[in-house]
């Protein structure tokens, strides 16, 4: 082997890893756009059913189908942030918002509850305070320029949501008008040779990933039931409303739940806010918290184990890995996507690197 030839291979090398490192954080730096991709992705798979049926069964055309499909899944969306005005007003009472000091007995009366049922007082918080220099850091790191950087931030996630809320809606409505277009635009950057590798891995891919969002629905309304009838029976208000939020949260893995559950255990206590700590509030968050816990369970053990292995065909251990390290590199967004986005990659890869010893292994289920 001759040292050209050895330089050449390590210049290939090289030139591959760099490569491979562009193409990562080219990736990175637009993963908002991606993330847009990918919602307005699954809205087309879910809108999907209702223009067809629009088309053959009304006899709509394609373009007022679609138009009619995505009103009809924004009033849907609307109509489940309505539901949630009902429980905004019902703590506002309860916290009493337009009454300060009201406001301001009852956190302390709860306050001393809990000190008092844990059985520590209020001199050892003071000394708690005081040692571990919290008033004085407050103090020293207030200062009214938080106003307009507040104002700056609040202003800047309405722009972002304003954008991506258009940007969404603009890629599904494209996507629902002509199904192909994705697939035609993946198209101009394979071989003609390649072209029906691509085009069976679109059609299994929309098939697994329909199975998929299928099996999240369900496992989200196996846990609204549970976490529904839990409150039901604390008496809390609002229960359906309550139940359905922290059941959504389960869409982000792992952190959801936990997101979900807190809310759930807050928004109880709070509802029998004024009432006494012992024998009222602790009782009712306590037959939350054992509702949340079957009802996780239920989902760690049956549901997420079913979803996975009958749709997206992935090991759960897998699955985890996946989700960590999407998780690390690109945030709660990488979570929420990364089993579709792992699904679709395996299937790829499945269809046009078969005879690889790896890939045969990752996708044999396949």
């Amino acid at each position: 082997m001759t040292s050209k030839i050895i330089a050449n291979g390590i210049l290939r090398a090289v030139t591959i890893i760099v490569g491979v490192v562009l193409l990562a954080y080219f990736l990175f730096k637009i993963q908002s756009v991606l993330a847009y991709l990918a919602i307005a992705a699954v809205i087309a798979l879910l809108g999907r059913p209702v223009v067809l049926f629009l088309r053959r069964k009304l006899k709509f055309p394609n373009t007022l189908a679609v138009i009619v499909t995505m009103v009809f899944m924004l009033a849907i969306f609307l109509g489940i942030l309505a539901l949630f005005i009902p429980l905004i007003s019902e703590q506002s009472k309860n916290l009493s918002l337009l009454d300060i000091e009201a406001l301001k007995a009852d956190v302390n009366t709860l306050y001393l509850q809990i000190l008092e049922y844990f059985g520590a007082t209020t001199a050892n918080v003071t000394h708690l305070i005081e040692d571990s220099d919290l008033e004085k850091n407050v103090l020293e790191g207030l200062d009214l320029g938080f106003i307009p950087n507040f104002l700056n931030s609040f202003v800047n996630t309405l722009s972002n949501f304003s954008i991506g809320l258009f940007s969404v809606l603009f890629i599904s409505f494209f996507f629902l008008k002509d199904s192909k277009l994705f697939q035609n635009g993946m198209l101009t950057f394979v071989p003609d040779n390649k072209e029906s590798n691509l085009v069976k891995s679109v059609d299994k891919i929309n098939g697994l990933l329909s199975r998929y969002f299928a099996g999240i629905l369900l496992q989200l309304f196996i846990l609204f039931v549970i976490y529904t009838i839990a409150l039901l029976i604390a008496g809390v208000e609002n229960a359906i409303v309550i139940a359905f939020l922290c059941a959504l949260f389960n869409i982000i893995p792992y952190i959801g739940p936990i997101i979900g559950g807190a809310i759930m255990i807050t928004l109880t206590m709070t509802s029998f806010l004024g009432a006494d700590f012992s024998t009222i509030i602790l009782p009712k968050a306590l037959y939350v918290f054992i509702g949340l816990i079957i009802g996780q369970l239920i989902d760690n053990f049956f549901s997420q184990p079913f979803i996975f292995s009958t749709s997206v065909k992935s090991h759960p251990l897998e699955i985890f890995l996946v989700i960590i390290i999407a998780g690390l590199v690109f945030g709660v967004v990488g979570m929420v996507v990364a089993v579709p986005g792992y699904t679709a990659i395996k299937v790829i890869l499945k269809e046009f690197l078969a005879e690889n010893s790896v890939v045969k292994k990752l996708t044999k289920n396949l």
